[in-house]
């Protein structure tokens, strides 16, 4: 099966702008691509996981990705999806984020000479003169088609700045200089981007006569339309010092039933025979499909060593043997002591296994807590000093499990 098949037959693919030529140009390792990436943040998420994987598979067929961190549109912010204007960065959190950036993807795609690039876009951005980027970009745009994206309708309504008007201007651009500087012929990013993709297709050709082509992936969505990779605490997080590898193992370990098939196919890089004959396995063997998918994407992003280690502690919580000192662990200081004592509600919002006080109080009146095996009945139950210096394990339902110790 050719790389273009492979990827439409794993459900990868959402929309394209030229199919015949991406197919050709992908199945003959001549697409020369770039996925952005905004440094929003210190770390990638799974939100990421599907660009990530996809310049994995495109590099292994020998095409060549061009990684590309929005230092400069970084300045601006994204406003598709949004419903609030994004906060502002600073020049250095953003060049600190761009650094973390690199680092994560090396995981998953190999930088060189002739191989994947790094670039970033304020490199080219934050030099342009205004009144030359009116004239020799902004001419060859219609306002008109500008606010019938859905990126900007989205905004409207709340009130779209003149700042962010301008970001589907900065990413065209970038696919502009890029296709000049670095022979860059195609652009994949999420469904979300579709009308700032387009754009770039489109002034590229207006500007240089050449083609240049365009793909959507397909957005990571569980079986109930909501977008995967978070969980009661926020993003789960490819840093380990965010999310640690054992929780990510978790993540995946504890996904719906109905996810899993498509996760396996989707994200992994176990062969499509392979999960063919998964998919006809007896409902019983759901855990395993499970296990499989977890140790898989664990070793992505955090090695084999990590994801071993992940999946034992995770067994030996389930049968109850075992250690548990690689348990994801909480470390409890004795100034946020009172009297030498600290209430289960407040571990609970502590440790951000609750949202709240009130979801706290809930879990423990359905009987949804345990320490060390003991359900938890009283919403007042005190944690003493001497008990919270031997360590204790705090578990939430069957899947949520964390040590407690004093620091």
């Amino acid at each position: 099966m050719e790389i273009y098949d492979e990827l439409v037959a794993r459900g990868l693919i959402a929309q394209v702008t030229d199919e015949p030529q991406i197919r050709e140009l992908i199945n003959e390792g001549g697409a020369k691509f770039y996925i952005g990436f905004d440094p929003t943040a210190d770390s990638l998420h799974v939100g990421h996981f599907m660009a990530l994987c996809l310049m994995k598979r495109l590099q292994q067929a020998c095409n060549r990705p061009v990684a590309l961190v929005g230092g400069g549109t970084g300045y601006i912010g994204d406003p598709s999806g949004r419903t609030d204007l994004r906060q502002m960065m600073t020049p250095e959190e953003i060049q600190h984020n761009c650094d973390c950036f690199k680092k994560q993807m090396s995981r998953f795609i190999e930088f060189g000479e002739d191989k994947a690039q790094l670039v970033n876009n304020a490199d080219w951005l934050l030099n342009l003169n205004y009144i030359e980027l009116l004239r020799d970009v902004g001419v060859h745009f219609s306002v008109n088609n500008m606010l019938r994206a859905e990126a900007y309708k989205q905004r409207m309504a709340r009130g779209l700045s003149f700042l962010e008007f301008n970001y589907m201007i900065m990413q065209a651009y970038d696919f502009y200089y890029l296709h000049q500087e670095y022979g860059v012929n195609m652009q994949f990013g999420g469904n979300d981007q579709w009308s700032n993709m387009l754009a770039g297709t489109e002034l590229i050709r207006k500007k240089t006569g050449d083609d240049a082509y365009a793909m959507t992936i397909t957005l990571l969505l569980n079986s109930e339309g909501k977008k995967m990779g978070k969980t009661g605490k926020g993003a789960v997080w490819l840093d380990p010092n965010k999310t640690s590898p054992f929780e990510f193992y978790q993540y995946w370990r504890n996904i719906d039933d109905a996810d899993v098939m498509k996760c396996l196919r989707m994200l992994t890089f176990i062969p499509l025979d392979e999960i063919d004959e998964m998919e006809k396995w007896d409902d019983s063997r759901i855990n395993e499909k499970k296990e499989i998918l977890a140790h898989e994407l664990t070793t992505l992003v955090h090695g084999e060593e990590e994801a071993n280690k992940a999946q034992k502690v995770s067994r030996n919580l389930f049968t109850g043997t075992g250690s548990d000192s690689d348990m994801p662990k909480v470390e409890i200081s004795e100034d946020q002591l009172q009297n030498d004592q600290i209430g289960v509600v407040d571990l609970l919002t502590i440790s951000e296994i609750a949202k709240s006080k009130s979801e706290a109080r809930r879990l423990i009146n359905q009987n949804g807590i345990s320490i060390d095996g003991d359900k938890v009945t009283d919403q007042n139950m005190q944690i003493t000093k001497e008990f919270l210096a031997k360590g204790f394990v705090l578990k939430k339902g069957k899947k949520v499990f964390k040590k407690f110790i004093l620091s």
